[in-house]
């Protein structure tokens, strides 16, 4: 029996462990997004090409109206926009082409993202482009924000990303998911700039040299996390991803539950296979003195901080009972840590929303939400699972 309890108690204490490793690694990143970047400037002397990539899977309405927006933006160069239609009803190609989109239509027996964008390129191989914008369905482009983009490609960058934000955040839910993206943006984005490492790609929002990306798509493989996937790509071949914090891309919140299950399943499948296609090749890479791409291998053992903020909650609950393992003090010490990291990481102004109250009271669906997301994962790689969008407007009180 003494034996057992000491299994247990090493147990305890490796898990201790791990949630230690969490809990400081992101504290850490929250503490140096505290700092300040240079600002973001527009100005340049050469406008350069620009294809606007919208990766579309079975959109038909929302499509219509992201379009209109972005061929509405402020560019003083040449810039055109591509819709990579997968699903999409013949009417809706119409009018996508009476607008002057340019649609590329693709069809696989399982549609990855990944795989729709590199046959995409490779379309657009001989029409110039110099840059890769990459949106969502659902993504607005901020006022200027290709001018920006523009003048970091002159700067000399090769790949970038902008900050994506809410566009929405009309229910509480909603609101909790903004919050969840700036908490994303301070630690994985800002935090690692401040350090002068590279920001972590989302999905969307994101620009390229016209001819990397199409090179790094046409090595990219089939996978449910194309982001991560380019990612490794690029911290393998050494090169930086900017972050443009105050040029921003306005993104759609999910507004309920289902969704949010739905949506996690497929970024939580997304870790699970990076983290185990490159655990062993991250330490590898670091002993070669790549950082970056280690990093970014160690962001795959980081557990979702929904599931860690409740996991950490039982664990101090437990201890006051449990007699083996780390006391209740350093469980309770995370607790505060991961909280005060939160804190640290949503935005000032979010605090003054009556609405951030409200969505405090969303986090135990939430938590459920992710426990059964996690058991979900196996689903992700079936099928390709998309997360629908609606029409929504950017709110007023949102825009910088």
């Amino acid at each position: 029996m003494e034996m057992i309890y000491s299994i247990i108690d090493i147990l305890f204490w490796i898990l201790g462990g791990y949630l230690l490793f969490n809990c400081s690694y992101l504290s850490f990143f929250a503490i140096c997004g505290l700092f300040s970047l240079p600002k973001s400037k527009k100005e340049a002397t050469n406008y350069r090409k620009i294809a606007i990539l919208f990766p579309t899977y079975q959109e038909n309405v929302v499509i219509i109206n992201s379009v209109k927006t972005a061929l509405q933006h402020q560019y003083h160069g040449d810039f055109e926009i591509i819709v990579i239609a997968d699903g999409l009803q013949p009417e809706t190609i119409a009018v996508l082409k009476d607008l002057g989109t340019k649609v590329i239509e693709v069809f696989f027996d399982k549609s990855t993202k990944g795989k729709a964008m590199q046959f995409a390129m490779n379309q657009l191989v001989d029409e110039g482009f110099d840059i890769a914008v990459v949106l969502d369905v659902d993504n607005v482009m901020g006022d200027d924000c290709l001018l920006y983009i523009n003048n970091a490609f002159e700067r000399g960058k090769k790949v970038l990303q902008t900050h994506r934000t809410a566009k929405n955040m009309d229910s509480s839910f909603a609101f909790l998911d903004a919050c969840n993206e700036e908490v994303n943006n301070h630690i994985y984005r800002k935090g690692q700039a401040v350090l002068g490492l590279s920001a972590a790609l989302i999905g969307s929002g994101m620009a390229f040299d016209f001819n990397y990306l199409r090179n790094l798509l046409n090595n990219i493989g089939d996978t449910v996390g194309e982001d991560k996937q380019l990612d490794f790509m690029i911290a393998e071949r050494r090169v930086a991803v900017t972050y443009l914090h105050d040029v921003y891309v306005y993104d759609e919140k999910v507004a309920n539950a289902k969704v949010f299950t739905k949506q996690r399943t497929r970024w939580i499948a997304s870790q699970v296979e990076f983290m185990k296609k490159y655990a062993l090749i991250g330490f590898v890479q670091l002993f070669k003195g790549n950082l970056e791409f280690f990093n970014k291998t160690l962001q795959t053992f980081l557990m979702p901080r929904i599931l860690l903020l409740g996991l950490l909650f039982v664990m101090v609950l437990q201890a006051f009972f449990n007699p083996v393992g780390p006391p209740i003090l350093f469980w309770f010490g995370l607790l505060f840590t991961l909280c005060l990291t939160l804190l640290i990481a949503i935005p000032r102004k979010f605090y003054a929303n009556k609405q951030l109250y409200k969505a405090l009271f969303q986090i135990p669906r939430a938590m459920i939400g992710m426990v059964i997301a996690l058991f979900s994962i196996g689903k992700a790689k079936k099928s390709f699972m998309v997360t629908h969008h609606s029409v929504k407007p950017i709110d007023n009180d949102i825009k910088e």
